[in-house]
């Protein structure tokens, strides 16, 4: 390595390239390229409304055309030399099990090439009895049990016991979508470590996002840290998926709306990344490059070890996948 030109960005592909390629561990691999012309104005929605603009997507949505996306994006996965992905996959009565079925064709036809490990997405949530057959009818299907407590505004408690209770009987890590808000109005982070204490299943459960736990002030945050540490949990960041959460004039600590993993990873919890939707209403100019995610991320924290870096994109994420290698 020449010193008098040294470029550290070069040092972590060379270490991601060793320790066996990019993971991304948390994608919607089944929306992915679905934007068009005509839904592109959808873009500009608050993430609460998408839960439910994404219905006619999904109803006009054959398997071969999930397949397709799925296939489209697994292949720039590849491309990028991944070596695992984690993906949740809409099952609701919208959908049904298409995207279940084109899951599976995927996996019959690139699992020899990637790691994919499978969540059930819950938009509907996991309370309303329509809801709750589909979620258990595909918690057979996928590898890990997934959640999105806010869909149950109100029984958050319920919704995390649902998952937790289903993830314990099937034997399978569960994956919960929590403070995607930027509020300091949000502490789901800490409730999912206080239900995975109380159900048992330390080490088996990942909080995906967490982007409320930077809103908060220091006190709280490192109280948070200890807590998950005790839950044994494991974070995936997002970072291009909240980078561009808008502004209010709501007053916290000074921060940027990402994970705050300069400060979780010193503190010795296991922290991920993924690249979230691609090219859907959610993010319509994502293109799925995971070196544009890292980049975000130690910019956004500010954090430059190389070695946690190369770690974050590889090894964290298989752990956090149940992944061993």
């Amino acid at each position: 390595m020449n010193k008098q030109n040294y470029n550290p960005i070069e040092e972590v592909l060379e270490k991601i390239n060793e320790k066996g390629g990019w993971v991304n561990t948390h994608s919607h691999l089944d929306r992915a390229y679905s934007l068009t012309s005509d839904t592109f104005a959808l873009s500009n929605s608050y993430l609460k409304e998408k839960w439910h603009l994404v219905d006619d997507m999904k109803r006009n949505s054959s398997v071969d055309d999930i397949y397709f996306r799925m296939e489209k994006a697994i292949n720039f996965m590849l491309e990028q030399g991944c070596q695992a992905i984690g993906s949740f996959i809409d099952a609701d009565e919208v959908i049904e099990d298409r995207s279940i079925q084109a899951a599976q064709r995927l996996k019959d036809n690139y699992g020899k090439d990637i790691e994919m490990r499978f969540a059930n997405q819950v938009l509907k949530g996991v309370i309303d009895p329509k809801a709750r057959e589909w979620f258990d009818m595909s918690s057979d299907f996928v590898d890990i049990i997934g959640g999105l407590p806010a869909k149950d505004f109100g029984r958050e408690d319920e919704h995390l016991d649902i998952l937790l209770s289903t993830a314990k009987a099937k034997n399978k890590l569960v994956h919960v979508h929590v403070d995607q808000f930027n509020t300091d109005e949000e502490k789901e982070t800490e409730q999912l470590a206080l239900k995975t204490i109380e159900h048992g299943m330390q080490g088996k459960v990942s909080a995906v996002h967490s982007i409320s736990v930077a809103a908060h002030p220091r006190k709280y945050r490192y109280e948070l840290y200890d807590l998950i540490k005790k839950a044994d949990m494991h974070i995936v960041s997002c970072p291009t998926a909240w980078i561009d959460h808008n502004r209010t004039e709501r007053l916290a600590p000074s921060h940027n709306s990402v994970t705050p993993v300069d400060e979780m990873i010193p503190r010795g919890i296991n922290v991920a990344f993924g690249t979230d939707n691609i090219n859907d209403i959610y993010k319509p100019f994502s293109d799925g490059h995971l070196l544009t995610e890292l980049r975000v991320m130690l910019e956004s924290c500010h954090f430059y070890d190389v070695e946690q870096l190369s770690n974050i994109a590889t090894v964290n994420g298989l752990k956090a996948l149940g992944i061993k290698k």
